[in-house]
């Protein structure tokens, strides 16, 4: 290998280095989110009798963010996460279905306001 070449290697590697710190501080952050939405989302299966739609979406995107830091920092892949890349995209949930509230039923227009 040439000299050139060998600084171009050295200079890559300590690149990769420093967005391998930065990630781990990153994962350290979304760790923590993910276990509140899972402590949360528990809160509301006890109360409500079903899963949030909302943090379903939330902790299945996270787990994934997760996944592709694992991915970069362990050398599967040279593609950074986000915000490098797009943000995950939540796959439908496998387990139980999320608990849905129907919609408010809307007065009818044509009726004059009651005071």
């Amino acid at each position: 290998m040439s000299n050139q070449a060998q600084e171009i290697d050295r200079e890559s590697i300590l690149l990769r280095i420093l967005w391998m710190v930065i990630f781990t501080i990153i994962w350290q952050l979304a760790v923590f989110v993910l276990g509140t939405v899972v402590l949360v989302q528990l809160v509301y299966r006890l109360f409500y009798g079903a899963p949030n739609a909302t943090l379903l979406r939330i902790g299945d995107s996270t787990s994934q963010y997760l996944a592709q830091i694992g991915r970069f920092g362990t050398f599967n892949t040279d593609e950074k996460p986000w915000p490098f890349a797009d943000w995950p995209v939540a796959q439908p949930a496998e387990g139980e279905a999320a608990h849905s509230v129907p919609p408010a039923p809307h007065p009818v227009r044509d009726e004059e306001p009651k005071l």
